[in-house]
């Protein structure tokens, strides 16, 4: 969509100027990192966290105009530019991380990104579920210190793989989905403790492999989704809370959050000599869309790339990149990208706060893990 489409959701061309002005105010100031040793980091996730490996694992095509904003072309990630994870790696001075199943121009010297869009913790052994990413884990650590006893120096040894962090950002499809097969509230909320333990048996089998620094994000507010809106017609009355979004959606997205956050909880007092960090990116983002106009942004509850306009612009037959969607203008100042996934200029200021340690538990910030 043109520019003047976007100011025509607004119908405020003055206040959209003027809220222009105010994003660059409160945009975050660029990290300058003292990371002179950065860390190798493994990261396991769905698409809030794919930097490319959907494509290659599937071939499926993630077309322009997704990456438009920072690579100038499409690497794979569901959005306009760069992810959180890749503000994460700038921050401590490391190269974006490569997908694992890209065999072309990867070298893994810095770590490795598992993660692939769509994926869930269950059923576990479908691609591309956690457990599945776990596996693949075991069997890249196996030929990688494989491959480093036999004189390959190119390759990350048992100490790259004991100081790594270790990185998990998984949950938000479990729940989607169940809601997706019209499981009522109480059936999706009785899975949570399933979804728990696929995360659990995750971190316990990379600590028993010497794993010892974990990175845990839990799940945003995902009835603020604008394809979960535009998809759910009962989003009325009781069910729509006061900033518009789906109230048990995020209910059970706070649920699965305070189960996760007792699980770090309870793994810290086992695991002694292990560092475990739980990040509320849920508070994270719930402020973002609940006080967007502060941060500048348009529409909080609208996709910047889709099709249908106000109030949501989600039509699931002409999705961002296919055939009858439009993208707003390039400066046009949104949070949700496609109607999921986040626009780097939402993404740039999730990471910052992320940074600030004040979302953290215990509050320990991201460059600890420099080595």
């Amino acid at each position: 969509m043109s520019s003047s489409s976007s100011l025509r959701f607004l119908g405020r061309p003055l206040l959209a100027a003027c809220l222009c002005s105010l994003t660059i105010l409160l945009l975050p100031e660029p990290v300058v990192s003292a990371c002179k040793n950065p860390p190798v980091i493994f990261n396991f996730g769905d698409s809030n966290s794919d930097t490319g490996g959907l494509v290659a694992g599937l071939g499926i095509p993630v077309v322009l105009p997704n990456g438009r904003t920072f690579f100038g072309k499409s690497t794979g990630r569901l959005s306009d530019g760069r992810l959180v994870i890749d503000f994460l790696c700038q921050s401590v001075n490391t190269s974006f991380l490569r997908p694992y199943l890209d065999s072309m121009g990867s070298t893994f010297v810095n770590g490795a990104n598992f993660a692939v869009a769509g994926s869930t913790t269950l059923p576990k052994y479908l691609p591309f579920a956690l457990n599945i990413q776990i596996l693949q884990f075991l069997h890249f650590k196996a030929r990688s210190t494989e491959l480093v006893a036999a004189g390959n120096g190119h390759m990350i040894g048992n100490e790259g793989f004991r100081s790594a962090i270790y990185m998990i950002d998984i949950g938000q499809n479990d729940l989607a989905d169940s809601f997706a097969k019209n499981m009522s509230y109480m059936q999706v909320v009785k899975k949570i403790p399933s979804i728990i333990g696929e995360i659990k048996m995750a971190i316990e089998t990379i600590y028993s492999e010497g794993g010892r620094k974990f990175w845990v994000h839990n799940t945003g507010p995902l009835g603020c989704l604008p394809q979960k809106l535009s998809l759910i017609q009962r989003a009325t009355g009781n069910n729509v809370d006061q900033h518009g979004c789906i109230a048990s959606y995020n209910s059970a997205a706070q649920l699965f959050n305070e189960g996760l956050n007792r699980l770090c909880e309870k793994l810290r007092s086992e695991m002694k000599d292990a560092t475990i960090v739980y990040v509320d990116i849920y508070a994270i983002k719930y402020d973002l869309i609940a006080n967007s106009n502060k941060y500048g942004f348009w529409s909080p509850l609208m996709a910047c790339c889709g099709n249908g306009g106000p109030p949501y612009n989600y039509n699931i037959k002409a999705a961002c990149g296919h055939p009858g969607s439009g993208a707003c203008d390039e400066g046009s100042k949104f949070i949700s990208w496609d109607g999921v996934h986040y626009t780097e200029a939402a993404n740039n200021i999730i990471s910052s706060k992320i940074l600030s340690t004040q979302y953290s538990t215990p509050r320990i910030s991201f460059d600890f893990f420099c080595h």
